[in-house]
């Protein structure tokens, strides 16, 4: 076990009674027994038929979730439309334009629609082939067996044609977690997470259950690259883990991986002509690195799948939500508040985060906006000093990766709610000095720029991809503290 390992098990004894609360000791469920499921059955129904509760639960994965229990994630609720990311935040839609998450960004509806929803955003979203179907699909471990490096370049409707039939909409399913013998926690992403955690310097077999719990949400609650080759085909998954360690897998060290490897640019900002990389999900990456709750020794699956009661057994929740849409059922195995003061907790969190989070996401924008200025009179003949230019694209690459990174984490800050803050405010700052630099190159080369630039929003919002999506106001998220 590595030292970090360790250091992590020392910190949980003696953070478990001050950061998660007094004496919290989460209820283990019952040990399973021995089952006859046959090796390499994917059917959730066949698992069902020896854990019918679990399955049940699983089952209820494809219910819509409460309404009005959270603030900011709203993806499947009772009774309303499902909100796209770019009606929500606009500056997002000229930040993506070009890019398939610049055209639809809707909230996902859970693990059961993985697939379902992906086969009904705009086509942009899967031009990345079959490696788009890594964390959609329980046959992603076969297909990328069987294929090698073809499952990853050739298209996806494709690849996903070599998925049986009848379960072509199937998502996340029991044999992704679950060894089948003896429901113990495996990783079966092997060829994603497994590379991950080499660069981490953590085997397999230094892996504890606890870890488990955390590691199963993380072959798909993660960031990844998609390597490109000459051609632009998809070469493979990866997780930009190099150079980081166990429990600190920070957002300087993915810049730093993301930048130094030209194979992971996957696309192009038209509104600069950058050529970037990406950065999605990094839940994972985010809890781990020194949270409170992770210090304290708790996982994804504590907050995520909680201890209830079903037919007299305990089990763990299959019915996978935020705790918010549970009425923090989860948070009560450890805190002694009442239900009402944790969300005011939680609320004031992703307040703060998302705050910070709008006034750097449009901060970045007007950056963006300025160097198509400047790109445009340069074009013209002006001469814009290539050295400033130079310093103010530095500094925008490491505020556009830091907002990404907060914009496209699921929890609003609560994950790490302190590295939330530092990782957008350190965007604020490098958005900052980007936009003086690009400033002063234009007065020098006698380009007047107004104080407060023109976003054109309108342009990028209205009339997206193959469906000719409109911005829809009401969605639109403002800032919660807006004037403070």
């Amino acid at each position: 076990m590595t030292t970090k390992m360790v250091k992590r098990g020392m910190v949980a004894v003696i953070l478990a009674a001050t950061a998660v609360g007094a004496g919290c000791t989460p209820k283990k469920t019952e040990p399973v027994t021995m089952s006859d499921i046959a090796d390499g059955t994917i059917d959730p129904a066949v698992w069902g038929k020896v854990y019918p509760a679990e399955y049940e639960r699983w089952q209820k994965n494809g219910e819509p979730t409460p309404a009005g229990k959270s603030k900011y994630k709203r993806g499947y609720d009772e009774g309303m439309a499902r909100p796209d990311k770019l009606n929500e935040f606009p500056f997002l839609a000229l930040l993506y334009n070009g890019w398939g998450f610049g055209v639809e960004y809707r909230e996902p509806r859970g693990h059961i629609f993985m697939l379902q929803d992906q086969l009904e955003v705009d086509p942009s979203r899967i031009k990345a082939g079959g490696s788009c179907l890594t964390c959609k699909t329980p046959y992603a471990p076969i297909l990328q067996g069987k294929m090698g490096r073809d499952y990853f370049a050739e298209p996806y409707l494709d690849v996903l044609a070599k998925v049986p039939g009848e379960h072509r909409t199937l998502g996340v399913a029991c044999i992704d977690c679950h060894n089948n013998r003896d429901m113990s926690l495996q990783i079966s992403r092997g060829f994603t997470l497994g590379k991950g955690l080499a660069e981490l310097g953590v085997a397999g077999g230094q892996l504890t259950r606890q870890d488990k719990r955390s590691l199963v949400c993380a072959q798909c609650h993660v960031t990844y690259s998609v390597p490109k080759d000459t051609q632009m085909k998809s070469t493979d998954v990866v997780f930009p883990w190099q150079g980081s360690s166990w429990g600190h897998i920070t957002i300087e060290q993915i810049i730093k991986v993301l930048r130094e490897h030209p194979e992971y640019g996957e696309w192009t900002q038209k509104v600069t002509g950058f050529k970037l990389a990406f950065i999605r999900h990094p839940e994972f990456e985010l809890f781990s690195n020194d949270s409170v709750h992770w210090q304290a020794g708790a996982t994804c699956s504590d907050c995520h799948m909680p201890t209830i009661k079903v037919g007299g057994r305990e089990i763990a929740d299959h019915r996978i939500m935020s705790p918010l849409k549970n009425d923090l059922q989860a948070c009560r195995q450890c805190h002694t508040e009442s239900p009402d003061q944790l969300r005011d907790r939680v609320i004031a969190i992703q307040d703060r985060t998302m705050s910070q989070f709008i006034r750097a996401g449009y901060a970045t924008a007007t950056v963006a906006k300025l160097f198509e200025l400047a790109n445009r009179e340069q074009t013209a003949g002006k001469p814009v000093d290539r050295t400033l230019y130079a310093e103010a694209k530095d500094h925008y690459l490491e505020a556009f990766y830091r907002v990404v990174f907060i914009g496209a984490e699921n929890s609003v800050g609560f994950h790490n709610p302190t590295e939330a803050q530092r990782v957008l405010g350190d965007a604020a700052i490098h958005a900052g000095k980007a936009d003086g630099l690009l400033r002063q190159a234009l007065a020098k080369a006698g380009v007047t720029v107004p104080e407060k630039v023109d976003l054109e929003l309108a342009k990028y919002v209205n009339n997206r991809g193959s469906k000719k999506l409109m911005f829809k106001p009401e969605q639109e998220i403002k800032d919660p503290l807006a004037g403070k």
